[in-house]
């Protein structure tokens, strides 16, 4: 394993459309971090770890609340379902994993409330055919509430007298949207209130100002792991709008989400599957609706771990993958599921785009774009080994090391993790993102 020295701010992100194997990796390399940050998203995300054959998935609370020595905090970029959040640290409590004391929450988090819910689902289903494909758990109605100002903070929730200030207002607005122009009912305003105070009090010893504590971690020399949930293509900003999900997914997000500053990031860690897949809607240029594309989702186990839907399957992007190393500036790349491919006589690699028959340069600005672009392939042989559980690169079959080799070259990164399997020790380190 090699060493970089000095790398105390360590940013973990996907690179495609999310479900890359970011949580293995997070819970692999917090072995070794004193705190882990979730900066962004909500419980849209589902990260899941298999550790001794037992199978876990988390959706707000960090990755590296397996390890014990770690202190995990919940940024104020997350929005959270209070509700959701209690399931989930109840759920770990019975599995004998501690949480009070280890984990941090900021209470200007943004807070999902059940009205954020309805809209959701009543908006994906008007939308019918042309629904964006959400998780329908109110993420996106939760986050414009907080740019529009009138939204709710886990804060708020903790007093009477101030939550009924602030929720008789903006349920008023809500309400009207609900029932005249989606004409479904109308959610009571006693009810919600008092549900969410009791939420409040059992989230109450859970809140601190993580930006405080990250910035005095980051002066003690403690080192500090951030985790971020989808990816880069489902970026707000920068991805294939508008099947994206509602925050930024790059890594600018880990600096907004957090309050840590960008010159605090020493290293940025890319997770990408050694082919492509996404769940719900939206554009992919290089899917596959035959059976290579069936055989990648069974043997991948490509299943969302949040919506339990099958993923779309397709063979590796090249094109975008470049695209978010440079929006992202990757240090280096953590190939995942590269055992998937064992088994297929050849592996093709997208190395470019057509629009009506004629070579297009470099990645679509255009939205509009995207949805009638056409890959172009380049082929490689494949290997036809198991790579299962491999432990150096040098180990692999002389086609897969020919295989990430040209990765490396088309996309302008090196890789630095290899998994191989779903397990926390399938797999190798090749660099050390923290040295």
């Amino acid at each position: 394993m090699s060493q970089n020295p000095g790398h105390q701010t360590v940013v973990v992100l996907g690179t495609q459309w999310g479900d890359e194997g970011k949580g293995k990796i997070v819970d692999l390399l917090a072995a070794q971090a004193d705190i882990v940050v979730r900066y962004q998203g909500g419980h849209n995300a589902g990260h899941t770890l298999i550790v001794n054959g037992e199978k876990l998935v988390l959706h707000l609370v960090p990755s590296g609340i397996l390890q014990p020595n770690a202190r995990n905090l919940i940024g104020n970029g997350v929005v959270i379902s209070p509700a959701a959040l209690k399931k989930e640290l109840d759920e770990l409590e019975g599995r004998g994993i501690e949480t009070r004391g280890r984990l941090g929450i900021a209470p200007n988090c943004a807070a999902i409330m059940p009205y954020h819910e309805a809209l959701d689902r009543v908006r994906e289903a008007a939308r019918g055919s042309k629904a964006i494909g959400t998780t329908g758990r109110g993420i996106g109605p939760a986050y414009e509430d907080k740019i529009a100002r009138r939204g709710l903070c886990l804060g708020d929730l903790l007093d009477g007298h101030r939550l009924q200030e602030k929720l008789e207002p903006v349920m008023d607005y809500h309400n009207f949207v609900l029932t005249r122009y989606f004409q479904d009912k109308a959610l009571d305003i006693s009810r919600v209130r008092d549900e969410a105070l009791q939420l409040g009090a059992y989230l109450e010893s859970y809140l601190t100002d993580v930006t405080d504590e990250l910035h005095l971690a980051r002066a003690d020399g403690r080192k500090i792991l951030f985790e971020g949930a989808q990816g880069t293509l489902l970026d707000i900003d920068h991805g294939t709008y508008p099947f994206v999900t509602s925050s930024n997914t790059t890594v600018g997000g880990a600096c907004t989400g957090s309050g840590i500053a960008p010159c605090d990031i020493d290293y940025v860690l890319g997770i990408t599957k050694a082919y492509t897949t996404r769940v719900g809607s939206g554009p992919f240029p290089t899917e596959l609706h035959d059976d290579i594309g069936q055989h990648i989702g069974e043997r991948g186990k490509e299943f969302g771990a949040t919506t339990g839907r099958s993923r779309r399957c397709g063979w590796l992007d090249a094109i975008a993958l470049a695209r978010a190393v440079k929006l992202n500036g990757v240090t280096g790349l953590c190939v995942t599921k590269l055992d998937v491919l064992d088994q297929l006589a050849e592996v093709k690699i997208c190395t470019g785009y057509s629009m009506d028959g004629q070579p297009i340069e470099g990645y679509p600005s255009d939205r509009d774009k995207w949805s009638d672009i056409q890959p172009r392939y380049e082929t490689l042989p494949g290997w036809q080994q198991d790579t299962r559980g491999i432990k150096s690169r040098e180990e692999l079959p002389d086609n897969a090391q020919v295989y990430l080799a040209r990765m490396e070259e088309l996309i302008g990164a090196p890789i630095h993790i290899l998994s191989t399997g779903p397990e926390r020790d399938e797999g190798t380190v090749l660099v050390n993102p923290f040295g």
